[in-house]
Parts: C-alpha cells; sequence; structure tokens
C-alpha cells in the first residue's frame, strides 16, 4: 500500500511537472507564433488622405501596413462622391500586387449627413475588413481570423415621406477684436436637394455680411462688403454618357458691383466615361447657353446701369485617381456674344504622383484669361477698398501655384500606434497657445 501510494504520489508529481512544461512553452512560444504568423500577412497600403489612419490600425490588426504602395501586396485606394442626402458613397478600390496580381475588388461605403466621425470610420472599417478577406484568406493567417454575423434586424424600409427631399438650413458668425480693429462676418444658408439616379435637383439661398472697423492716428475706417446669391439645378439622366439640364441665378453683391442679376441657362454635358466610375475617373463636357439681365449699383465704365447679355460657355474636365496618384484639370471658356472680345478662360489643375519607391511630387496651380469686366464701376477705387478688397479691380489675368516634393525612406512598416503627446495622423488634434 505504502509503494502504491509512493507511486501515485510520483505519477501526480511527473503529471503537474509535465502541465507546467507544457503551460510555459506554450507561454513563450504564442507570441513568437503570432509574430510568425503576423510576418505572412498580406502588407497593406492604405491610400486616403483624410482617412483615421492611426485607428484603422488599430481595429485591423490582421495585416501588416507598409507606407510604400510598391511594396504593398494590396493597395486600397478610397475615393468618394457626395449623395443626394447629403451624406457621402465611399469607393474602396482593392488591387492586388505581386503575389495578388489580378485579385481586384471593389466595395462600398454610404454615410449618412447627420453620422458622426466616429461612425464613419466604423463604417469604413467594417467595409476594409470585408475587401481584405480575399487576400488575408489565402495566407496563414486566415486560421486565427473568425468571421461572425450579426443577426440584428432592422426595421424594413417604408415610404419616403420626404419623396427623396433634403432640406439644410446653416449659419455662421465669426467676430474679432483688438483695441484698435474689430470685425465680424455673418453667414446664412438654405438649401433642397432632391437626388434620384434619373433626376438631380438643387436649390440653395445664401446671404454674407462683413464688416470692418480700423482706428488709426485719429482716424476711423469702417468697410462693409454684402452678398446674397439664389442657385438653382435641375439635370436629367440621358443614359450612361449624357446629361441635360438647366440652371438659374440669381446674385447681389457690392464686390462686383451688381445690384441684381438673373440668368438662366441650359446646359447638356458629355462624360466620356460612364457616370458610374465617376469616383475613379471621369472626362466631362459641358456646353452652356446662358442670358444675364443685370442692373449695377454704380455707372459701369461702359456707362451702362442695366444691361441684357447672352453668352455661351464650353468646359472640360477630366479627374483621374489611380494607384500610382491623382490628376485632375479643368479648362472652361466663356464670352459674350454682343462682343466675343469679352472673354475669360478659367484653368485649374492638381497633380500628385509617386515617381519612385519612396519619391513623391505635387502641383496645383490655375489662371485666368479676363477679358469680360463690363461690371466694373466708373472711377477710382479708394485706398481702403483696395486693401480690404472691398471692391473688383481691374485685371487682366489671375493665377496662382504651389509644387512640392517629397523623399521617404526607412522601415516600409507603420503597424505601430503611438498616441501619447498627440497623433501625426488625420483624426487628432493639437493645440498651441501662444
Amino acid at each position: 500500500m505504502d509503494r502504491y501510494m509512493s507511486e501515485m504520489r510520483c505519477f501526480v508529481v511527473l503529471a503537474l511537472a509535465f502541465l507546467f512544461s507544457v503551460l510555459s512553452a506554450s507561454a513563450q512560444e504564442a507570441p513568437g507564433d503570432i509574430e510568425a504568423l503576423k510576418k505572412t500577412a498580406p502588407k497593406v497600403y492604405i491610400d486616403c488622405m483624410w482617412c483615421d489612419i492611426d485607428y484603422i490600425r488599430t481595429e485591423i490588426t490582421f495585416v501588416n501596413y507598409v507606407r510604400d504602395r510598391k511594396e504593398a501586396d494590396v493597395h486600397v485606394l478610397i475615393t468618394t462622391l457626395r449623395t443626394g442626402s447629403g451624406g457621402r458613397e465611399y469607393t474602396l478600390s482593392f488591387l492586388g500586387q505581386n503575389g495578388f496580381k489580378g485579385v481586384d475588388d471593389v466595395q462600398r461605403y454610404f454615410s449618412n449627413k447627420t453620422d458622426t466621425e466616429d461612425e464613419i470610420r466604423q463604417g469604413l472599417v467594417r467595409a476594409l475588413k470585408v475587401g481584405l478577406m480575399s487576400y488575408v484568406g489565402k495566407t496563414p493567417i486566415a486560421e486565427r481570423i473568425a468571421v461572425t454575423f450579426s443577426e440584428e434586424t432592422k426595421p424594413a424600409a417604408g415610404k419616403d415621406r420626404w419623396n427623396f427631399w433634403v432640406f439644410d438650413i446653416s449659419s455662421s458668425g465669426f467676430f474679432s477684436g483688438e483695441t484698435y480693429y474689430n470685425s465680424r462676418s455673418l453667414r446664412a444658408n438654405v438649401s433642397a436637394n432632391r437626388i434620384t439616379p434619373d433626376l438631380k435637383v438643387r436649390m440653395s439661398v445664401s446671404g454674407r455680411d462683413s464688416r470692418d472697423h480700423f482706428e488709426y492716428d485719429g482716424e476711423v475706417i469702417d468697410s462693409q462688403m454684402e452678398s446674397y446669391n439664389f442657385n438653382g439645378l435641375v439635370v436629367k439622366s440621358l443614359g450612361d454618357h449624357w446629361s441635360a439640364g438647366a440652371s438659374l441665378k440669381a446674385t447681389s453683391s457690392t464686390y462686383d458691383n451688381i445690384r441684381f442679376a438673373l440668368s438662366p441657362a441650359p446646359a447638356v454635358e458629355y462624360n466620356v466615361f460612364p457616370y458610374s466610375e465617376s469616383t475613379r475617373r471621369q472626362l466631362r463636357f459641358l456646353y452652356t447657353l446662358g442670358f444675364n439681365a443685370v442692373k449695377y449699383r454704380e455707372e459701369t465704365v461702359y456707362d451702362k446701369t442695366a444691361q441684357n447679355l447672352w453668352q455661351q460657355s464650353l468646359s472640360m474636365t477630366i479627374d483621374v485617381k489611380e494607384k500610382w496618384g491623382s490628376i485632375s484639370a479643368a479648362l472652361a471658356g466663356a464670352h459674350y456674344f454682343h462682343d466675343v472680345n469679352k472673354y475669360r478662360l478659367n484653368l485649374f489643375t492638381n497633380l500628385n504622383l509617386q515617381l519612385l519607391k519612396g519619391v513623391s511630387v505635387f502641383a496645383f496651380g490655375g489662371g485666368s484669361r479676363i477679358r469680360d469686366q463690363i461690371f466694373l464701376p466708373k472711377g477710382t477705387a479708394t485706398l481702403d477698398e483696395v486693401l480690404l478688397q472691398r471692391r473688383q479691380l481691374e485685371t487682366g489675368y489671375r493665377y496662382f501655384f504651389g509644387v512640392g516634393l517629397s523623399f521617404t525612406f526607412g522601415s516600409i512598416f507603420t503597424n505601430v500606434v503611438n498616441p501619447r503627446f498627440g497623433s501625426g495622423e488625420f483624426g487628432g488634434m493639437n493645440i498651441m497657445i501662444d
């Protein structure tokens, strides 16, 4: 009996020792196993300037994030379009590279205008997770992935009592001042939009009133600028490439010497690419025929207090977003029929290219050739009006441009998130007071 009990004690001791060694080995090897699995996970490049990258890296930990698109197995290009309800359609294009070349996918997420930033980034993460499964499922880390299904039910969509109409009312005020200076600016806007696949209707009324008060060397300078606008637009879809519509504008502006102007204008547009591809590429040509009935605040340099004028315009817009970068450009020209020498040409371009590994360049610019300032008032602008930009001045051109180059090198991985002392990514906030 004693021998039996002694053998049992030895057996228990050995069993406990074995169990302890197994648990110790598991505790020591598990992190290594996880790290080894993570090394096999797809390398992902998120192509989105405004996304909360820190949040994405925190919520999706089963892929490796890289900062160079050429090092990635999956290039995720995120583009957006505004929806009729005031929200946005987010198109997530998954482009396979290296071993996943040819494995592409597209996911879409729709936000509402009333969604918070947190709700939007949660929705984007859900769409990212779904799209990434096509790639993660082909790697060893897939054995650690679990798929769940939420059985939450939502009420069936009922009849839309607003019939797709969306209304928005907004106002704002900005106030600032010092001992010898104060300023205020008031804005208000009311809009009503109805957008369906076949018909787009947009209407808005807006107003702005800005005032500045200066005191210098015993002299008081008061300045004011007012503008009021109505914009209406109706567009009918005519297939995958054509659209037709009309706009109506009403304007009053102290800056432009306009007491009241009414401008109806029918238009037609052709898009070389189908409208369904608009988040990735567009090449649109828009022709507009317009009539302007104008009453001026002051007599113009052409001795006019009112005019009825016809004009036409043609514009070309190209917008391409690809994994190598993006290109946007718009060229527009317009002239009056009563005098073709009264014309205007506008050009705007925006370029963002990733030329080589770690090397990217951006450039933007625009300019106008101006020969149609028929609304300029007689007389010379005062120094106050010039310095405070309260009155349109005669000019033959305008331009602006910018250019930049970036070269990044070092580790390609960006998996670590460290929010201490603020985040350098979109979504953080840093306040400094001097």
